[in-house]
């Protein structure tokens, strides 16, 4: 039996039919929306900040240690974003300097920001990225008294470390956003350190190792958790046969200035161990995470590090080598409050 519908019939089932599929697709991303909306976390940043106004910022905090006001690098540079819209462009040193001497003059931040709508969202992702940064540590240094023998020393200032190990030469220039093409086609999320195999590779920030082992893309790579949780570092392309430190394992707790692995070549592979890279280098990221779910996801939010990389260039961590375990390693110790080293059994 052949049933015949008119065309006016079919067409108005037809429209009842997109508009139900329609609701229905609208109700539930609406529903999604709003749960990600109460969770309230920072869902992309573009971190933009210049390396000279880093680099202001960094010594008014440090600077100021002992006087009575006591300036922040990140709220300086937050202050400024707010008024740039992200776009450190416009920068002026002078534009600091104001800022810095109405602070010292007795006005208060809250004052000062009370009429910016978007200062608390600056805060909170500038402070996600440099958060680790700066504070006080205790570092050994040599004692003067006996050249033999190192002493502690407190110190307050930049206690994140260079990825490169001191006195080993490295060439970058800011290459995020490249368009690369193995496996499919998608942007550099990170900055290359070139260099020569084997370059001692140094954490940078104090954390725990999440990820260490092979990857088809980075090959041999570490991947570091802040201890605040909020930066994920992945440090890839390491050497092939020794790519990292014997003893580190995932979970292990790794303190800035500590050599974690060695430059190489490795990568582009599914089979592990292979060289694939055309030029030795330290593929070095920085994944920011305001909530779980951004974790290994397209919701990634990865951020250009090429002017951190420069800012850290001032803080190398010297190492030698220890024949005995056949590993580089680091020369002066250092000591955080929020930090302990495990000490080996």
């Amino acid at each position: 039996m052949i049933i015949k519908i008119k065309w006016k019939t079919l067409m108005i089932l037809s429209i009842i039919f997109i508009s139900a599929a329609s609701l229905y697709i609208f109700t539930n991303k609406s529903l999604s929306v709003s749960a990600n909306e109460e969770k309230g976390f920072i869902k992309w940043v573009d971190f933009r900040v210049s390396y000279d106004a880093m680099d202001k910022a960094l010594k008014a905090d440090i600077n100021s240690i002992d006087e009575e006001v006591k300036l922040d690098w990140i709220q300086l540079l937050a202050y400024l974003g707010t008024r740039y819209g992200g776009n450190f462009s416009n920068y002026k040193p002078k534009d600091m300097d104001n800022f810095i001497n109405r602070l010292k003059s007795g006005e208060s931040m809250e004052d000062m920001t009370k009429d910016l709508t978007h200062y608390n969202y600056y805060y909170e992702a500038y402070r996600a990225v440099l958060e680790g940064f700066v504070g006080p540590y205790e570092i050994q240094v040599n004692d003067e008294n006996s050249p033999d023998k190192k002493i502690w020393v407190k110190k307050y200032g930049l206690k994140a470390f260079s990825p490169i190990a001191g006195g080993y030469y490295y060439g970058h220039y800011d290459d995020f956003g490249n368009s690369r093409n193995y496996g499919f086609r998608r942007v550099h999320l990170g900055n290359d350190l070139v260099g020569s195999v084997g370059t001692p590779v140094i954490a940078v920030e104090s954390g725990r190792i999440e990820a260490l082992g092979w990857n088809q893309y980075g090959g041999w790579r570490i991947g570091i958790r802040s201890l605040d949780n909020k930066r994920y570092y992945y440090y890839a392309h390491l050497r092939k046969d020794h790519p990292y430190v014997k003893t580190l394992k995932e979970g292990d707790k790794v303190l800035a200035g500590d050599v974690i692995g060695y430059l190489g070549m490795t990568g582009y592979s599914i089979k592990e161990n292979i060289n694939n890279i055309n030029n030795p280098h330290l593929h070095f990221g920085m994944q920011l995470i305001f909530d779980e779910s951004q974790k290994e996801t397209l919701a990634e939010i990865w951020i250009d590090v090429y002017r951190i990389v420069k800012l850290l260039n001032r803080n190398r961590s010297p190492v030698t080598y220890n024949k005995d375990t056949k590993e580089f390693e680091r020369i002066y110790d250092i000591r955080f409050h929020n930090a302990e080293r495990k000490v080996s059994s």
